[in-house]
């Protein structure tokens, strides 16, 4: 048992429930902010009927990946966790590269940026961040990436908050970013590598979990890989006992910019995922059991996996 922040204050991590690892509510507030109609439509009552129907498919808590870079608005997170009763988690750090007016500068500045808003809140609202998350992607850590990276472990350490990867299994970036992590004495544990079922090469997936870290198993329903590869994977993970390491999520957004993705590509999306929140107890738990994973397993995916990252088990 341990407390963590939620973006209405304290909360128990034996009340988290039934928790998805890795979403986005909204991206890009500051654009909504400025510019409402590039989101559509009634855009924060989808937001809330999204996530209303999360909470009566039996979601409890959801942590959101938006970092300030892509356009986080706590401010939104809180209302939406008041009127759905469903907890929100904030994340502090940084999503990609710094721009050329903030690169050069030293992590510890960052540290400091992102210690504050852990302990005293984001852009005086008094809403504190619950989770510390950095990004690489392909082409592995950039020279501004890793000024965030360790920006971020340190913060790390000062707070004890943990830490999610955005990550590109496909080359292993992993393997660095976990290196800088070590090296600023980030114990692994604390720390949840994100994106990890875009590959299918067990070998490196087995790695990461030798490292002592967790797993997230999102971007359902697909990009690069479809859903039941994904799928497959974590059947594997499961049969191969680490159910409760493993951190199934979408890393999918209920509001983004009306051009924030090629007409074609939102297409897809939609049609890929009619279930929004729900997805993976709609289809992949199903899957799962087709598969021979148990009932008693399926009701612990998304709860002890969660809890126990929270809880640096």
């Amino acid at each position: 048992m341990s407390i963590i922040n939620s973006v209405l204050g304290p909360l128990d991590t034996k009340d988290l429930g039934f928790t998805l690892m890795h979403e986005h509510v909204m991206s890009q507030g500051f654009v909504a902010q400025n510019y409402p109609e590039l989101f559509g439509e009634r855009f924060f009552d989808r937001i809330i009927e999204g996530i209303t129907a999360a909470k009566q498919g039996g979601v409890d808590t959801i942590i959101d990946a938006t970092t300030f870079d892509l356009g986080r608005d706590v401010a939104v997170l809180a209302e939406v966790s008041r009127k759905t009763r469903v907890n929100v988690i904030a994340c502090t750090g940084w999503w990609m590269n710094l721009p050329q007016y903030l690169a050069g500068t030293s992590p510890d500045l960052y540290a400091d940026l992102f210690v504050r808003e852990i302990k005293e809140g984001i852009a005086g609202t008094g809403i504190k961040a619950g989770i510390l998350k950095s990004a690489a992607d392909y082409g592995g850590v950039t020279a501004s990436g890793e000024i965030m990276l360790r920006a971020v472990a340190r913060a790390h350490l000062r707070t004890q908050v943990p830490i999610m990867l955005h990550s590109y299994a496909p080359e292993q970036v992993a393997k660095r970013q976990l290196a800088i992590l070590k090296e600023e004495g980030v114990d692994l544990k604390r720390v949840a590598v994100d994106h990890v079922n875009d590959t299918r090469n067990m070998e490196y997936i087995a790695w990461l979990l030798e490292q002592g870290c967790y797993l997230g198993m999102d971007r359902y329903p697909g990009l690069n890989l479809s859903a039941h590869a994904r799928t497959e994977t974590l059947k594997w993970l499961i049969d191969a006992g680490w159910a409760d390491r493993l951190l199934p999520s979408h890393d999918f957004g209920l509001a983004t910019p009306l051009t924030f993705y090629p007409p074609d590509v939102k297409e897809s999306n939609e049609k890929g995922n009619p279930y929004g929140y729900l997805y993976i107890k709609k289809v992949v738990f199903p899957q799962l059991k087709e598969m021979g994973v148990p009932k008693a397993v399926l009701n612990t995916l998304c709860v002890n996996g969660p809890r126990n990252f929270f809880e640096g088990v």
